[in-house]
């Protein structure tokens, strides 16, 4: 293993890693979005709307409805 040079010590140690992380995900981010995503991101981004964050007077946050009559999560 002397004659090694950096490459190859480099691949050796992350297939390790590989090993124990499973493989790198290399799909492209740059493509198109499905109409099944299109769909799921515009109801998210409705369920997200539905909710707002107060912050305590120590620094802590958490998240209320919006709607004054909802009492759930308080």
């Amino acid at each position: 293993m002397s004659g090694e040079n950096f490459a190859q010590r480099f691949m050796r140690t992350t297939g390790k890693l590989r090993f124990f992380f499973g493989p790198a995900n290399r799909s492209s981010a740059t493509h198109e979005m499905t109409e099944a995503n299109k769909d799921l991101l515009v109801r998210r981004q409705a369920e997200a709307q539905q909710f707002e964050t107060v912050t305590r007077p120590d620094g802590s946050t958490y998240v209320v409805p919006k709607d004054p009559s909802d009492q759930s999560l308080r």
